[in-house]
């Protein structure tokens, strides 16, 4: 069995791409600990979709999750390296718009937990993406956040307030 412990991180510091080595509280590596977390919150909401009654919405989510690994991976990717990895936030965002366009919302705000358990949840990713949304503007400061990555973190929560309000 692969031994998943290196013991570098022991003290404080952990890699970004190309080994470059920074503090574990580096904004890059706040910002992808949020981005990780709404990706889990993102695969609870996709196991708790109906695979027979909403394909579109099970689709969507799973592309997103695999952008947001994408995103990642360029947030820890150091200035002056390159990321092989191809972004397609632009792409996704306008997936999302689509989605949300096409979707029945009568516009108004609700209270999470009012309606289902999968509105719940899906609530919860949706604040998640706000704070990654966040996160990115405040490393956006220190260290240049390609803006489709920004645009798509927006309209992601702007989806997820829509598809809730679709389950509650």
């Amino acid at each position: 069995m692969k031994q998943i412990y290196t013991k570098t991180g022991d003290e404080g510091m952990t890699s970004l791409r190309d080994g470059v080595r920074v503090p574990k509280d580096d904004p890059r590596i706040e910002a992808n600990g949020q981005i990780d977390q709404l990706n889990a919150h993102l695969g609870v909401v996709r196991s708790m979709l109906d695979e027979m009654q909403d394909v579109a919405s099970l689709q969507l989510i799973h592309a997103v999750q695999r952008e947001l690994m994408v995103v990642m991976s360029h947030i820890a990717t150091p200035e002056g390296s390159v990321n092989p990895r191809e972004l397609h936030a632009y792409e996704i965002a306008a997936q999302l718009e689509q989605a949300i366009d096409n979707a029945d919302y009568q516009g108004g705000f609700v209270v999470p937990g009012g309606g289902s358990q999968l509105a719940a949840f899906i609530h919860l990713a949706r604040t998640q993406a706000r704070t990654v949304e966040r996160r990115l503007w405040s490393l956006n400061r220190e260290h240049p956040v390609d803006n489709d990555i920004l645009v798509m973190m927006n309209r992601l929560s702007d989806y997820l307030f829509v598809l809730a309000n679709e389950k509650e």
